[in-house]
């Protein structure tokens, strides 16, 4: 099996050049990815007393990792709730259809 295409990329973070490798064709989600990281990191600098780009980068990951964590608990909330209504529903279309047979069997 080959190894796909990698492509170099520069990103700025926090008004700083990386040259980061992705996959040929994934350049368009890398920098949105960075965009995301800059803001969220320039957002802690602006409103925290953190000094440093490292200490920065480290709360920027710990924050988003938290919303990552808490999206996927929503996500998976969300599809508990709708297989429970779907459950609910295919309980009560069983009942009603068993019942309705009953009432076709009896007329006969």
């Amino acid at each position: 099996m080959s190894q796909p295409e990698q492509r170099t990329v520069e990103v700025r973070l926090l008004d700083k050049e990386y040259t980061v490798s992705c996959p040929d064709g994934a350049e368009a989600e890398l920098l949105a990815s960075a965009d995301y990281l800059d803001e969220k990191m320039r957002e802690i600098r602006r409103h925290g007393k953190l000094v440093g780009l490292e200490r920065i980068a480290v709360m920027a990951a710990l924050n988003i990792s938290h919303e990552l964590i808490s999206m996927r608990r929503q996500d998976r909330n969300d599809v508990e709730d709708r297989l429970r209504k779907l459950g609910a529903k295919i309980d009560r279309a069983l009942q009603s259809g068993g019942k309705a047979q009953k009432d076709t069997e009896g007329s006969d």
